[in-house]
């Protein structure tokens, strides 16, 4: 397919309404300047979803989804970047025109292996017809209870024995060859130069697919000795076990509706409950749940089970599922953990009782709360004074972990049951330091100064803005949202004027600022220094820079939209949550300093940098200088008295670092 023009992308954002194009999927209704609605994203009573037409920008203050009007058609209609662009153009009236021969080496690659993986998909599943090894892969899966049906929904195969079929099916030159390698089918011989062979052998071949039904990996159940038992495609381009799921796909196209999707261990778990008419369940591919995984499954279902074994093994692997649980447990969304009977997996047990008691066992699975108070407090007596004080000791740092909210409050309250304490003492457990005195704090910062941190950018709360103003909401529920999302507590109604407390590590808070007033990307100064920190976010922000250069013409709304479009829809929303950020600075009748926040931004990222260089190399730079700022004396002075050893600290050296602490003030940062 040929590609899309960007310059079409930019005129059409400039021509679509995020307004018109939210209004007519959701009912809006004006608040002020923007518009206000309930998050389509997720459950709530009370509208937290606000669309700003001076922006071109929606956000929701309950789960973090934000984007513009081509993002928000992406989510809402769960369609791919080149569908939502031509369903808006269609909005529009527009046709959406097509580059021709644009060499797109990327995009060109991906499809390259996309197809591999297809034609492995079906060299596969024809083995499993036609070989005349075969019957053994049969015999296997009706001694499993499976049907013909159930085998083809799922698209398993078989992989015959023999070292070389799907190379000789397939690789019909060294380019194919090539990306059967790269596509992770074929693996190399060590101790014979260039000879290769399939990676799977004499094994039941279970597609992995992603959600929009394409084929990126395998996972393959051995049908002899051989080990291991089951052997998973290794990370791909395309293909990242982290973050896929066997069987959602399968899941999503069976069920209208999915209210519990229920976690596995195995393949073989999937598709028996399936077989059994339980088609609400998925599996990770040979790794613990990780948060990506957590973000995914709550995307397409408010409750996630997870069903283990009911033996030690299964008690640690549910621990580490809880902990991972804990930081993406907003409100709205519900985990419960089902363990069961010793001997017994979800395969086995559900053709033993049945799909009807399988499910009754789902019902009855141990809440979030539960498992966590049991788990913490099986060692200890209760009705011990010291005991329920190690209790909270272990259990709040634990409940901390959630994000602000309902939940988190509710759970404060159990603890609180438990232990005999009451949640305002437990609250102080797990308070944060307080602030530091006024003559510490950082200089002027616009109206008000942030409070920088290094902690991840969840810690936001404020309160109320002015009437009209980005936001004006009343705390409420939360609930299931993907990958990553911002979940902040909301304004409390009725308040006159916003009174600031942030928490937003700098390096989000200078691409907030650029992303949302670009103009000021030509005022700074380089920045590649950053680079040291080995931060993630630091290719973004130097991206940004390049596109603000080719581009000096970009507003929000065609920053988001290139950017999702380029870098994925992951990389687009992480963007959109930053420069959500922004939405909450002082309005127009509380002046603010654009360039002096940048400044201020600047000088504090250098500062960071220059904190992570040796001291020998920070104490030559500062004596350079022709003046210091204040943080730099304060930083010349700890170097002087705390870093320095008794060698290092020469009579010339001692004067030199005098005289710099002599010299007049540097007032002006850039």
């Amino acid at each position: 397919m040929a590609r899309i023009p960007q310059a079409f992308i930019d005129d059409l954002l400039d021509r679509a309404d995020i307004v018109d194009v939210v209004g007519s999927r959701v009912d809006l209704r004006k608040t002020g300047k923007n518009y206000s609605a309930r998050c389509p994203f997720h459950d709530e009573k009370t509208p937290s979803f606000t669309v700003s037409p001076d922006k071109q920008f929606y956000y929701c203050f309950g789960c973090g989804a934000g984007g513009n009007a081509l993002g928000f058609v992406m989510d809402y209609d769960q369609l791919p970047f080149v569908d939502a662009v031509e369903s808006l153009a269609r909005h529009c009236g527009l046709e959406v025109p097509r580059e021709t021969g644009i060499d797109d080496g990327r995009e060109g690659h991906r499809k390259q292996l996309y197809a591999i993986l297809e034609a492995a998909d079906r060299f596969y599943r024809n083995q499993l017809r036609q070989h005349s090894g075969a019957k053994i892969a049969v015999d296997y899966l009706k001694g499993r209870g499976l049907t013909g049906q159930i085998t083809s929904t799922f698209g398993i195969g078989y992989a015959p024995p023999g070292w070389d079929n799907l190379i000789r099916a397939l690789a019909s030159d060294d380019s194919q060859l090539a990306l059967l390698k790269e596509a992770g089918l074929v693996v190399d011989r060590d101790d014979e130069g260039n000879r290769v062979y399939d990676r799977f052998r004499n094994r039941i071949i279970f597609p992995i697919r992603n959600t929009r039904g394409k084929t990126i990996a395998f996972g393959g159940r051995v049908l002899g000795d051989d080990k291991p038992k089951y052997l998973n495609s290794p990370e791909t381009p395309v293909f990242h076990k982290g973050r896929e799921l066997y069987g959602l796909h399968e899941a999503l196209r069976e069920l209208k509706e999915v209210s519990l999707l229920l976690v596995v261990e195995g393949y073989m778990d999937v598709v028996a409950l399936a077989q059994h008419g339980i088609r609400n369940a998925v599996a990770t591919l040979g790794t613990a749940a990780t948060p990506e995984h957590l973000e995914k499954l709550f995307r397409y279902s408010p409750e996630v089970v997870f069903c283990f074994d009911g033996d030690a093994a299964g008690r640690n692997a549910a621990r580490r599922a809880l902990d991972t649980c804990l930081p993406v447990m907003s409100d709205g969304r519900t985990a419960r953990f089902l363990f069961l009977p010793e001997g017994e997996d979800p395969d086995s047990l559900v053709r033993r009782i049945g799909a009807e008691e399988f499910g009754l066992l789902v019902k009855a699975a141990s809440s979030l709360s539960t498992f966590l108070f049991d788990a913490v407090g099986d060692s200890l007596d209760l009705t011990s004074l010291d005991d329920r004080a190690r209790l909270s000791q272990l259990a709040a740092p634990m409940i901390n972990r959630m994000p602000r909210g309902v939940y988190r409050q509710l759970m404060l309250k159990q603890l609180g049951k438990i232990t005999g304490m009451e949640t305002d003492r437990l609250e102080l457990l797990i308070a944060p330091p307080p602030p530091l005195p006024p003559d510490t704090a950082p200089e002027s910062f616009g109206e008000t100064p942030p409070d920088w941190t290094d902690l991840p950018p969840e810690d936001w709360d404020q309160d109320e803005p002015p009437d009209g103003s980005f936001g004006e909401r009343q705390p409420l529920s939360r609930g299931g949202r993907a990958s990553g999302s911002l979940r902040r507590p909301l304004p409390r109604p009725g308040a006159t004027a916003p009174t600031r407390r942030l928490k937003l590590r700098p390096l989000h808070q200078l691409i907030a600022l650029l992303a949302n007033q670009p103009a000021l990307a030509t005022e700074l100064g380089d920045l590649s220094p950053l680079e040291a920190l080995d931060d993630p976010e630091v290719p973004m922000l130097m991206g940004l820079l390049e596109l603000f250069h080719q581009h000096p013409e970009y507003t929000l709304n065609h920053i988001l939209g290139y950017w999702r479009g380029i870098h994925g829809p992951e990389q687009g929303e992480l963007l959109a949550r930053i420069a959500a950020n922004d939405l909450l600075q002082p309005q127009a009748s509380r002046p603010r300093d654009n360039l002096a926040e940048l400044n201020d931004i600047h000088r504090h990222l250098m500062n960071k940098v220059r904190h992570h260089r040796p001291h020998q190399q920070r104490l030559a730079e500062l004596l350079a200088q022709d003046s210091l700022s204040t943080d730099d004396r304060k930083i010349l002075f700890d170097i002087w008295h705390s870093r320095l050893s008794a060698e290092e600290r020469t009579p010339e050296l001692n004067n030199s670092i005098k005289q710099a602490l002599a010299r007049p003030n540097q007032t002006d940062y850039k």
